[in-house]
């Protein structure tokens, strides 16, 4: 892979795995569409490791808070005391569905991710998501009045995204507005909702750093792919939080619906 194409990758992963838009299937298809390099796993696994210290980093001070809450709740028998408490247990609990869903239909999903096309077809399923979210927003919900109903629908929308196409920042957002979180609170807990399940899949993915030759000319791109894609998903998480404090998510669904609609035209006149 050249330096150009780490750059890239690094960008896409930076971008999508943080705005609605499935870095699954931006990294499918993309390279396919511009006929690049395909990245193998080891830069996949970089590339997602990367994004996880970028949301790690971007909410230290939450997931300090929600731990030594968590702790100090089981210390006191008291573990749903207070509000960032409750938080922890949720993100414990939503994340159940998919590293179940995950584990039991990992033939299946490796299956899928090996063909494009299906990646085009369900990034059009997360333009229908965004579009639905949107139209039955309800937005009068914060983090204190969160429930176990909401953690568990908003963990089983996570699972959707196991799909390559369907995007895991995009269907919990959703998930979170069609349970009357307002945008910003949706998207905050999506975030923080993303680090057990995306921890865990980045640290299956490292396996194959195991095998890498540390002294080979493919070192600089993963270097490369790994810092990109951690200062370009920083950025990204601030921009979505902003941006749906004044905005909707009808713009993602736009450029899904489009990329998709354009993907499979050319696949089709292929």
């Amino acid at each position: 892979m050249s330096l150009f194409e780490a750059i890239l990758l690094g960008i896409i992963q930076g971008i999508t795995e943080f705005v609605p838009v499935s870095s699954s299937g931006h990294l499918l298809l993309v390279p396919d569409f511009f006929n690049l390099t395909t990245p193998d796993l080891t830069l996949i696994a970089v590339s997602h490791i990367a994004t996880i210290l970028a949301v790690i980093a971007y909410f230290w001070r939450d997931l300090w808070r929600i731990v030594t809450a968590v702790i100090e709740g089981l210390r006191r028998r008291e573990p749903m005391a207070t509000t960032d408490a409750r938080l922890g247990w949720f993100i414990a609990v939503g994340s159940v569905p998919a590293a179940v869903v995950g584990f039991t239909m990992k033939d299946y999903l490796d299956a899928i991710f090996s063909q494009p096309i299906y990646a085009a077809y369900f990034l059009m399923g997360t333009a229908v998501i965004l579009v639905t979210g949107e139209r039955l927003l309800a937005a009068n919900k914060s983090t204190r009045e969160m429930g176990w109903t909401d953690a568990i629908v908003i963990g089983l929308f996570q699972t959707l995204a196991l799909f390559p196409g369907i995007s895991r920042s995009g269907s919990t957002i959703v998930g979170g507005l069609l349970r009357g979180l307002d945008r910003y609170t949706a998207a905050r807990y999506s975030f923080l909702l993303s680090v057990p399940i995306t921890t865990g899949a980045g640290l299956f993915e490292a396996r194959e750093l195991l095998y890498v030759d540390w002294a080979s000319a493919e070192m600089l791109p993963m270097i490369v792919t790994f810092i990109v894609s951690g200062v370009v998903g920083i950025t990204c998480i601030h921009f979505l939080l902003e941006w749906l404090k004044r905005r909707s998510l009808y713009t993602f669904a736009i450029y899904c619906a489009s990329f998709s609609l354009i993907y499979l035209t050319v696949a089709f006149l292929r």
